[in-house]
């Protein structure tokens, strides 16, 4: 699929793959009542930029960590303040906003990252991951005599 879409697109190969969400099991039993957050992802030049909208959730209730075989893990426990009222004897008449679930996602993230150089920021309800490029790998070029015989 991911090989149509760049054909279709005319993106070179891989793009698509890269920074791909790692694929779960549905029956995972230790993903039960684990929300997925959706993300946005910038390739720049230096870098990727993963942008996640986290309504509700400070930056002490998120954990983003760097794991085995490129693995960008961001995840939260899920729960939200709710502001308590200043008198007493003040209660909740309704509840509306929901508050977040347990979130997780994995990426795998492509060989050219900088896993050391991984930052993370939430602010106004939206957390941006950065994730640094390395610089690319010279080719080492040299001639070959051919011999004639």
């Amino acid at each position: 699929m991911a090989d149509v879409l760049s054909y279709v697109l005319n993106l070179p190969g891989g793009t698509i793959d890269k920074c791909s969400p790692r694929t779960h099991d549905t029956h995972d039993e230790s993903r039960k009542g684990v929300s997925s957050i959706h993300v946005d992802i910038l390739d720049n030049p230096k870098e990727y930029v993963f942008f996640m909208d986290v309504p509700g959730l400070s930056k002490s209730d998120i954990q983003v960590t760097v794991e085995e075989e490129n693995t960008l893990l961001i995840k939260s426990n899920g729960k939200r303040k709710r502001e308590d009222g200043e008198e007493e004897g003040c209660k909740y008449i309704r509840l509306e906003r929901r508050a977040p679930q347990k979130l997780m996602r994995k990426f795998r993230l492509p060989e050219n990252c900088n896993m050391s150089a991984v930052t993370a920021k939430c602010e106004n309800g939206v957390l941006t991951v950065v994730v640094e490029k390395l610089p690319p790998a010279q080719a080492k070029t040299r001639t070959v005599e051919v011999a004639i015989s």
